[in-house]
């Protein structure tokens, strides 16, 4: 019998080489052997059925629970998807309210905000709670990434009225509520209101695909508070326990894998969750988190995605421009922390690992440059700032 390894599958397949390599660990494919730590693969072997397309069929229109508080909710962060037919999905739905505001999420997610902003205007004041509280949200933050921001606080202000609206589903508003506020201060950094019931207290009434949503939160909280270890225990739990079949909160539980692993210096588990956000991402162009988070990566995007992908690193650092002044002119005011805002891109990478202790050698031999070109990333950050000593790039950067 004639054997071809994991990488000629790969191409012979269009997939990638961890997913022939998980295939391979979870015995899907006939006839495998495993030598060291790779696998030689049967020439004639036929590439194995992705689960998730099965999942996705079967879940083709949205399973709404009676228990559900907003039926229709973020219609496409809850629907399980089959990457690369998020579209496809789309199109498929029903004409009417749910297809415009799924619309309206996918060109949010895909950094299309103009897009997401006039889809979602539409609906800011629809009798529907459901459609209304989520065009609310993505105009919120569509809003925050073109620097409109009292438009966006105008958005956050009528999620509050609606909430209010139907106070007489009180569990169920009260866990919507609880999610929005908890995810609106995580993810500009920003203290957490003072009356927040705890996490096991609304994360049970909470629709599948927002409560894998919820945890990626939790987790970026966890990771702000520097624990880490707990934070990534999290994600790695919640993916195993099926979050991966829903494509976009998959994608934010990968990149706060990444921000954990690079804190602890794991890069190669922080390189492995990237690319794993990347697959599922990449069929379907939702690049925003990756823009979004860019700053937090320690500079993976730089080492892996810019080789490799290097339009699309161009697209998504051209997000992160956008998002991070949008973000900045609600941070910083709240805050009192002035995160840097007259930096490239390649500059705060560069940065935000020294700051966190990182030597030239280390950020040099991670973002693929010499360490003289590391020198001269710093001193010119230094002089930007107006500071003499690395030590105090800290007080600059995102934590």
């Amino acid at each position: 019998m004639e054997y071809i390894t994991v990488q000629q599958a790969a191409k012979k397949w269009k997939i990638s080489d961890r997913l022939v390599q998980k295939y391979c660990a979870e015995g899907r494919i006939d006839g495998v052997r495993k030598f060291g730590k790779s696998w030689e693969i049967p020439s004639s072997a036929a590439k194995p059925q992705d689960p998730r397309k099965e999942k996705a069929i079967a879940a083709s229109k949205p399973v709404t629970p009676r228990s559900e508080p907003f039926p229709g909710f973020m219609p496409l962060m809850n629907t399980p998807f089959e990457p690369g037919r998020c579209m496809d999905y789309i199109g498929e739905m029903e004409d009417g309210p749910g297809k415009e505001i799924a619309l309206a999420e996918y060109h949010y997610f895909s950094g299309q905000p103009e897009k997401a902003i006039q889809e979602a205007e539409l609906y800011l004041t629809c009798p529907n709670a459901a459609y209304r509280f989520s065009a609310c949200l993505i105009y919120a933050y569509a809003n925050l990434s073109v620097g409109q921001i009292q438009h966006a606080r105008y958005a956050l202000a009528e999620i509050k009225t609606t909430l209010a609206a139907n106070a007489d589903r009180a569990p169920y508003v009260r866990a919507i509520e609880a999610f929005v506020a908890f995810a609106a201060c995580v993810l500009l950094h920003l203290p957490l209101p003072e009356e927040m019931p705890p996490m096991q207290e609304f994360l049970p009434l909470l629709p599948p695909g927002l409560r894998a949503f919820a945890l990626y939160v939790w987790a970026h909280y966890l990771y702000l508070k520097e624990d880490y270890s707990k934070s990534v225990g999290i994600v790695e739990a919640t993916l195993d326990m099926g979050a991966d079949r829903y494509p976009i909160p998959a994608i934010y539980l990968h990149l706060v894998a990444v921000m954990d692993y690079m804190s602890l210096k794991q890069t190669k588990q922080a390189q492995n969750h990237l690319l794993a956000a990347w697959e599922i991402a990449r069929p379907d162009d939702l690049i925003e988190g990756f823009g979004e988070h860019h700053g937090l990566l320690g500079g993976m995007l730089e080492a892996v995605i810019k080789p490799g992908w290097p339009e699309d690193f161009k697209r998504i650092i051209a997000i992160t421009y956008r998002f991070s002044a949008g973000w900045r002119k609600v941070h910083n005011p709240a805050t009192g922390h002035d995160v840097a805002d007259d930096l490239t891109t390649t500059e705060f990478a560069v940065a935000m690992l020294a700051a966190r202790g990182w030597t030239n050698q280390e950020i040099a031999q991670h973002m693929n440059i010499s360490s003289h070109t590391v020198k001269w990333y710093i001193s010119t950050v230094l002089q930007k700032l107006g500071i003499r000593q690395r030590q105090e790039l800290k007080k600059y950067m995102l934590k």
